[in-house]
């Protein structure tokens, strides 16, 4: 008989682990009788056919006590559920996910899932993980190096997240998205969030418009961008700067585009920067906590720039590395005046080195691709389930 495995997050609407959890479940099926865990049903975003989901039905709420009560119920919940559906293991994701997985146990083995910089913002959930899990689970080196050093978690494992390049491919070619001719196309991907900096690209495509006039700017994801069209606005570039909003499937813009740059200050372990790889785009990203650097840097490379700045920390100077280029970290405080310019030339010059060298461009366009595929999800499966069987 197969071992019982839940997956608990709070909703499937557009997001990284989101994600990996749908993916997870899929790549599962053979080997474990599966469930999706959620707290509420609303706005789902990914493919779910032919796969079980549980809904709590406890959604979010802006209400501080109302919120408070709802971690109560989806406890009780969650607990039921576990007892009822006899699980074995429960593998949560995310700071909202892991106290309901923890403190509705049930016979079951705990894994919780820590997977982004600002996970690690809240400590008394993260030292509640580190006590009562029988597993802390992250999804890059980094995340996993900061909770042994700051949380003394003796344990713990790490597990990039899988990536289906044939699968991201398939779909880029689905449809084709218009360019005007002559333009350098340059794409960032994240919700309207303060962590994905979007202010800093904003600011950044600024400078390079101006040594560049056929730059442009696409945006993807979901949010109304209010202050960051504002500033566009004010810094005249608005023209050249496109809100997609929220793409079901964004492959093909991305495809189009010539450059993917992360400006983030907060990551996990960013897929969109991957699939963006697996399409053979060169690309920028900042070394924020975290993934980045993992991603982009070789072994050697990694190695050598822990020695100077260790995890938790940022580079001080662009990094090129194998697979793409690091730039410093920049400030995570929200700046819509137009007039603030300076932090950001770091990644404008970067942006236009890649711009205007043709073979420095195509170099990292055919290294990312290369890249991309050491994280096939085959790789991710095996690596799981010795994971899944070892708690």
């Amino acid at each position: 008989m197969k071992r019982r495995l839940m997956l608990m997050l709070p909703m499937l609407h557009q997001g990284g682990f989101e994600r990996v959890a749908v993916a997870t479940a899929r790549l599962l099926a053979d080997d474990y009788d599966v469930a999706l865990c959620i707290f509420s049903d609303k706005n789902i975003h990914y493919d779910v056919s032919g796969l079980r989901i549980i809904n709590l039905d406890v959604p979010s709420s802006k209400n501080r006590a109302r919120k408070v009560f709802n971690v109560l119920l989806r406890i009780v919940r969650a607990h039921c559920v576990k007892r009822r559906e006899r699980i074995d293991i429960t593998y949560s994701f995310g700071n909202t996910a892991n106290p309901v997985n923890i403190f509705s146990r049930a016979g079951d083995r705990v894994i919780t899932g820590l997977r982004c910089g600002t996970d690690l913002e809240t400590p008394g959930i993260v030292r509640a993980c580190v006590r009562r899990s029988d597993l802390v689970l992250s999804c890059s080196k980094e995340i996993l190096a900061l909770l042994k050093r700051d949380f003394a978690c003796g344990g713990g494992a790490y597990l990039y997240n899988p990536l289906d390049v044939e699968d991201i491919r398939k779909k880029a070619a689905e449809r084709q998205v218009k360019r005007e001719d002559g333009t350098f196309r340059i794409v960032t991907m994240g919700r309207d969030d303060v962590i994905k900096a979007h202010w800093h690209m904003i600011k950044a495509f600024y400078l390079v418009s101006r040594e560049l006039p056929e730059a442009r700017l696409s945006v993807i994801g979901a949010g109304k961008y209010e202050a960051w069209r504002r500033l566009a606005e004010e810094l005249g570039i608005a023209e050249r700067v496109t809100f997609t909003g929220n793409l079901t499937d964004p492959f093909p813009e991305i495809d189009a585009a010539d450059l993917y740059v992360l400006p983030s200050n907060r990551e996990g372990f960013p897929n969109a920067l991957l699939e963006t790889m697996a399409l053979g785009k060169p690309v920028i990203a900042t070394d924020c906590r975290t993934g980045p650097r993992e991603i982009l840097l070789d072994d050697a490379e990694l190695e050598e720039l822990l020695k100077k700045y260790p995890y938790g920390t940022s580079t001080a100077e662009t990094v090129e590395g194998q697979y793409g280029i690091l730039i410093p970290d920049m400030s995570d405080t929200p700046d819509p005046d137009p007039s603030h310019l300076s932090e950001e030339r770091v990644l404008a010059d970067t942006i236009l080195k890649m711009a205007q060298d043709t073979d420095y461009r195509e170099k990292y366009a055919a290294r990312a691709a290369k890249r991309a595929g050491d994280f096939c999800p085959g790789n991710y499966r095996k690596d799981l389930i010795r994971i899944l069987e070892g708690v």
